[in-house]
């Protein structure tokens, strides 16, 4: 049975791709901060007949996602989708607005990666990074959102130079706002009716999760 770790699992396209995967026979390693969260999306999977474990993990922190993939014994495909966005003008972002993006978003990646990545080397499996189209152009009052995303463009690519010889892949993943949990503190965005559900983009990611080096949902 093939297993995927998701981070950001508990909700919006995290727990979509999570039922997706599980759906399709893995077994689903349910990563994120919120206990309650996580344990209603393993519950889910399994009344679905699939499996699925919940591992509490802050992605800032260095020891707490160390501790949760040693709780890992194999994994073939590891899906970085954790991340936050804090939007407005740049005048008004404050230092721990600042720290909370950069942390969550850059660091929580390379925290994650580096944790996953013996893990992948000896299933010679994949890692996705769910980085939104904020990755690929500026947006307005998106200013820091952005600069975490084309950092973490920045670090996808680099991988997949340094690993091009090597039976491991990692894909960049693009695409627009979806209606999710994601916009619930914000006022950036006030009307997400109009935005994708995560159902449908988890369902592109699933179908297009080859090893390729970009997925772009929405350009």
């Amino acid at each position: 049975m093939p297993t995927v770790a998701i981070t950001g699992a508990g909700s919006g396209l995290g727990r979509a791709l999570a039922l997706k995967y599980a759906k399709s026979g893995c077994k689903i390693f349910l990563l994120g901060r919120t206990d309650t969260k996580l344990q209603i999306v393993q519950k889910q999977i399994m009344n679905d007949g699939g499996n699925a474990e919940v591992i509490l993990c802050d992605v800032q922190e260095p020891a707490s996602v160390s501790i949760a993939f040693q709780q890992i014994g194999e994994l073939d495909i590891f899906i970085n989708n954790a991340g936050v966005g804090i939007f407005g003008p740049v005048e008004d972002y404050t230092v721990s607005d600042i720290e909370h993006t950069l942390n969550t978003n850059i660091k929580g990646t390379i925290l994650t990666v580096q944790s996953a990545l013996p893990l992948i080397r000896a299933s010679k499996g994949r890692i996705l990074t769910i980085i939104s189209t904020a990755g690929l152009r500026g947006k307005m009052n998106e200013s820091i959102y952005c600069a975490s995303k084309f950092a973490v463009k920045g670090f996808t690519e680099s991988l997949q130079k340094e690993w091009e010889n090597d039976p491991i892949s990692i894909t960049a993943v693009y695409m627009g706002g979806m209606n999710t949990p994601f916009w619930d503190n914000s006022t950036h965005i006030t009307d997400t009716s109009g935005l994708k559900g995560p159902k449908p983009v988890a369902d592109q990611i699933f179908d297009e999760d080859d090893g390729r080096k970009e997925i772009i949902i929405d350009k």
